[in-house]
């Protein structure tokens, strides 16, 4: 044999062995997929409760405040396509127009719109703003204090958004912390790896190569535990899509052409993934001013619906006299018992003041008794699915406190 054809039989092995992981991992995506659609033949569908359940994503930019050519149609579409029931909007400011007052706001194609603002304070701190308002273009000449103080007079809810970058943890007015951003999460992307990936995968299971990079958020949730527990207050934990739909990889020609392309998170796929689920009382209206108050209250949950719809967990505290939701205070007596309820049969691993205190597995309904007060939050996982998706949260819970 040729010099020359053994240089390319060799470069044809090492190519063909390079692939094999590639081809591994969409493997792995098939089965994921198949155990998916198995668990959500086992949906208990039926679970009581006092509540009506809207679902929805948080904190969404479109081509208004730069790094996003996204339009409003693209979003509108993906909200119908998701059959959510709200999508709250975080533009940008702007130094010349309101991005607040030009954004969706209100409901169009059947979904409420939320027209917030994400601003960047002088303390270099980024708050979600809801609503926003022209006062969002200003922010950078106020500390995160003074401007957090500021919208909370106006009735702004409030959140603490890149929690690992924050640092005015003591100041006062915010509501809540973003403790899962999919935009941070999806940094972890090796543009390599990534791209042989789409080459072996995109096209059969796009959604599904999330589960490839998905991550428990475990420094932003200590980051939330911990202020919950030194500010002796009530914090709401929210789930960012943190959609700009630019997120992906491209290859072009000179003259600006794609040849190749993987766009990680359209909206439409990017609403899919994660999302807020909130619990209203059955005899409220989804409107802006309910579904902000609820969000307030911690009356919601985070869902990683890509692996099964979690509509219907809950979580719920009773002592003997008055049975409390999360985001809710209860006082402590000899009967407290904490009570999650879920659509799948799960691991709940119930957190005591940010520590894992017990967990429980193979029911849709566990309860837990509590002799101590503190702050009480579960998380719940799906052991059926495989790795890596089994061993990552499927629900993430607002908190109970028992006082």
């Amino acid at each position: 044999m040729k010099r020359w054809k053994k240089i390319v039989l060799v470069l044809l092995v090492l190519v063909f062995i390079s692939q094999l992981p590639f081809a591994y991992r969409r493997y792995k995506l098939r089965r994921l997929r198949a155990a998916i659609e198995q668990l959500e033949s086992q949906r208990v569908t039926d679970i009581a409760g006092n509540f009506v359940e809207y679902l929805g994503v948080i904190h969404v930019h479109s081509f208004l405040g730069g790094h996003s050519t996204g339009t409003f149609e693209e979003i509108i579409a993906g909200a119908q396509a998701n059959n959510l029931s709200f999508v709250v909007m975080t533009e940008h400011p702007a130094r010349n127009f309101d991005t607040a007052a030009m954004t969706l706001k209100g409901i169009h194609g059947g979904v409420l719109f939320v027209n917030g603002n994400e601003v960047v304070t002088a303390s270099q701190d980024r708050l979600l703003v809801l609503p926003g308002d022209e006062a969002a273009a200003g922010a950078g000449n106020f500390s995160t204090d003074e401007f957090a103080s500021q919208q909370k007079q106006k009735g702004a809810l409030e959140l603490v958004a890149y929690p690992q970058e924050f640092k005015s943890w003591t100041a006062n007015g915010y509501d809540g912390v973003e403790i899962y951003n999919l935009f941070t999460n999806s940094r972890r992307i090796n543009p390599v790896v990534m791209f042989f990936d789409g080459l072996w995968s995109y096209r059969k299971y796009p959604d599904l190569l999330f589960a490839n990079f998905y991550q428990r958020p475990s420094q932003n949730l200590k980051l939330w535990d911990e202020a919950l527990a030194a500010g002796g207050r009530r914090l709401v934990a929210t789930a960012g899509n943190d959609a700009h739909a630019n997120v992906g990889l491209a290859l072009e020609d000179s003259a600006g052409k794609r040849l190749f392309g993987i766009k990680l998170d359209p909206y439409e796929r990017s609403f899919r993934l994660v999302r807020m689920h909130v619990q209203l009382p059955k005899e409220m209206e989804l409107t802006t001013e309910s579904l902000l108050a609820a969000l307030r209250d911690g009356h919601c949950f985070i869902a990683f619906d890509l692996f099964g719809d979690a509509t219907g967990f809950r979580f719920s505290a009773d002592n003997g006299s008055e049975k409390k939701n999360q985001g809710d205070e209860i006082t402590l007596s000899g009967s407290t018992r904490l009570a999650v309820h879920t659509p799948l049969s799960s691991r709940v691993v119930l957190f005591k003041n940010g520590n894992a205190l017990e967990e429980q597995s193979g029911a849709v309904t566990i309860e837990f008794p509590v002799s101590e007060k503190g702050i009480y939050r579960v998380e719940v996982y799906l052991p059926q699915l495989p790795s890596p998706a089994g061993a990552q949260p499927w629900i993430i819970s607002n908190p109970i406190y028992v006082r």
